[in-house]
């Protein structure tokens, strides 16, 4: 507040606000893992509203929508690029002895519970499909 950086007052103040709201929800507060959920699920809604604005022809709701989606994104750990998740999918395909897409939900079910938290679904899952086209 003091740095009078408004964008990253007001997205503080909406994350705040959606953590409290689950707590409520929930009946109980929240571990680390409740809150990096929540801000998770603030980061695709954010992305989804970029997404919309710039469909409807409106860059500068859109560019507000990216703005607080890197603030948010900062408050969470680093994500897993792209090789690593390739490497991961590797290996699990792999194991699994997986050869075509059919095998795809079994590649998914294996390889989300090592990514959660680290990775978006959205890219495991065209990195997934890619390796098995």
């Amino acid at each position: 507040m003091k740095a009078g950086d408004l964008v990253r007052r007001d997205t503080l103040r909406l994350v705040l606000a959606a953590i409290k709201q689950s707590e409520v929800d929930g009946g109980r507060p929240l571990n680390e893992a409740d809150v990096q959920a929540v801000l998770t699920r603030q980061i695709k809604q954010r992305r989804e509203s970029v997404a919309d604005y710039e469909r409807a022809g409106r860059p500068d709701l859109a560019a507000k929508e990216q703005a607080e989606l890197q603030i948010i994104e900062s408050y969470l750990p680093q994500m897993m690029s792209r090789e690593e998740i390739a490497t991961l999918a590797r290996q699990v395909i792999g194991e699994m002895d997986i050869k075509d897409a059919k095998g795809m939900g079994q590649v998914m079910s294996k390889l989300m519970p090592q990514v959660k938290g680290k990775a978006d679904g959205r890219l495991v899952n065209e990195v997934v499909r890619e390796m098995l086209q």
